[in-house]
């Protein structure tokens, strides 16, 4: 992987993962990784599926140890109880007991911190008030979704780390989270996050990590990610443009002369424009944008080099 990250000056870090590597058997779950995140920060990690990034995260809240390097968080042991206070997590896989009623499981989990934010605020903080004296077995998957990411927040932490926060939820369910995140990120949170939705990378992430094959390939902004990749979206508009899908630079056409609209996600903006002069298209209303973050995701996976995947 690339040079050790650096810390920012003057901001203390909560995760420090220390060329940390995990293997179960003879497969490489992560394989020296190192990463530093602020107190305050929040940020994304993705990756395809079984890059590792559960794994990280199984890591950092405790559940496994490293097979080599470091992870510490909040300056100590991430499977020491004093961390673990200070830590809340959702991981992908959560079960809720059945026969309780949602208020009855948050008093329960508040009932392990010193200072629980009270039932009634940490349920209306993520619309969950209505669902109060609902027992949990008779939850839809992305109520019970709801909650588990709820439990997360009980304790006041000063990290907080989601797994795959809003799988299973539709848009109102998923913008209402958001906003409850962002609150404990505004009011000087740190967050680390794993996602699927690149969406919600953006909308929630002030840095970005892609992980690999057990491996770091790529850390940044969302737009410093973008720019890791020579993709450039071209809109313009034109009549016909026969076989511009084997045109020189193009990579894929995303939308094929719609009432004279067309646009293509170029590898070499430059030779693609030039390649439409050559030809002699006329057209009109060139436009030549960065890549979005999902496109520069999956050019940075697709580059990096083959390996076995795990969780």
């Amino acid at each position: 992987m690339g040079p050790h990250p650096t810390p920012v000056a003057g901001v203390r870090e909560v995760v420090e993962v220390r060329e940390a590597s995990r293997t179960f058997g003879p497969v490489t779950a992560l394989d020296r990784v190192s990463l530093s995140v602020g107190a305050g920060e929040s940020v994304g990690v993705l990756g395809p599926n079984g890059a590792g990034k559960s794994t990280l995260l199984s890591l950092l809240a405790g559940l496994r140890t490293p097979s080599s390097g470091s992870v510490r968080v909040a300056g100590g042991n991430p499977r020491s109880p004093a961390v673990r206070a200070r830590l809340g997590c959702t991981p992908q896989s959560t079960g809720l007991p059945g026969t309780l009623r949602v208020s009855e499981v948050v008093d329960f989990v508040g009932g392990h911190h010193r200072d629980p934010v009270p039932r009634r605020e940490l349920l209306e903080r993520f619309d969950l008030g209505d669902l109060a004296g609902k027992q949990c077995g008779g939850l839809s998957g992305g109520q019970q979704r709801r909650v588990c990411v709820a439990l997360a927040f009980v304790g006041r932490p000063e990290l907080v780390l989601l797994d795959e926060p809003t799988t299973g939820l539709d848009v109102t369910a998923r913008l209402a989270l958001w906003a409850a995140v962002r609150e404990f990120v505004d009011g000087g949170g740190t967050l680390l996050l794993t996602s699927h939705y690149l969406e919600e990378v953006e909308a929630l992430a002030q840095r970005v990590v892609v992980v690999d094959h057990g491996r770091v390939i790529a850390e940044g902004t969302v737009p410093e990610i973008r720019g890791r990749t020579s993709l450039r979206r071209v809109r313009f508009a034109a009549g016909p443009v026969p076989g511009l899908a084997s045109a020189p630079g193009v990579s894929e056409v995303l939308a094929a002369g719609d009432e004279g609209r067309w646009e293509v996600l170029a590898a070499d903006a430059d030779a693609f424009v030039r390649e439409l002069v050559q030809r002699g298209v006329g057209f009109s209303e060139l436009e030549v944008a960065g890549a979005t973050l999902e496109e520069a995701f999956v050019a940075l996976t697709d580059a990096a080099p083959a390996a076995g995947r795990t969780a």
